[in-house]
C-alpha cells in the first residue's frame, strides 16, 4: 500500500514502509523508549526489535489521504508512560508530516513491555 501526492510537476508515491521507518526512527529517539516491540504469534511473548527491523512494530494505514499510525513500544522501567506516549505522539506526527508532506490523522501508542536494567 502506498500514498500518492500529485502536483503540477508530477506524482510522488510514498510507501507505507517509508512512513513506518520515519515514524520508528522518530519514536526511538524519544526519552524513555527502549525500542519497538513485536509479539510472537506462536507463544504470545513480546520481544524488542533491533533498529534495522523496527518497522515490524509499526502499522500504517491510509484514511482519506491522511495516515493512521500504530506504534508498539517498550519503555524503560521507572518512566512516566503517559508522558512518554504524549511525547511519542507529537514527535512522530511532526516528523512524518514534515518529511513526507502527508497529514497524520492519528498516532496510537501501545506500551507492550517494560525493560528493567539489571545493574
Amino acid at each position: 500500500m502506498s500514498i500518492s501526492i500529485k502536483n503540477e510537476l508530477g506524482t510522488v508515491t510514498i510507501t507505507n514502509e517509508v512512513i513506518a521507518r520515519t515514524a520508528g526512527l522518530a519514536a526511538v529517539d524519544c526519552y524513555g523508549i527502549v525500542g519497538m516491540a513485536a509479539k510472537n504469534v506462536k507463544d504470545g511473548f513480546v520481544h524488542l526489535l533491533k533498529r534495522e527491523s523496527l518497522t515490524k512494530g509499526i502499522r500504517v494505514a491510509e484514511d482519506g489521504g491522511a495516515v493512521l499510525i500504530d506504534l508498539h513500544i517498550i519503555v524503560e522501567y521507572g518512566t512516566n508512560i503517559p508522558a512518554i506516549a504524549d511525547s511519542v505522539v507529537s514527535t512522530v506526527k511532526y516528523s512524518v508530516e514534515e518529511s513526507t508532506g502527508i497529514p497524520v490523522r492519528d498516532v496510537r501508542v501501545y506500551a507492550d513491555g517494560v525493560r528493567v536494567d539489571e545493574n
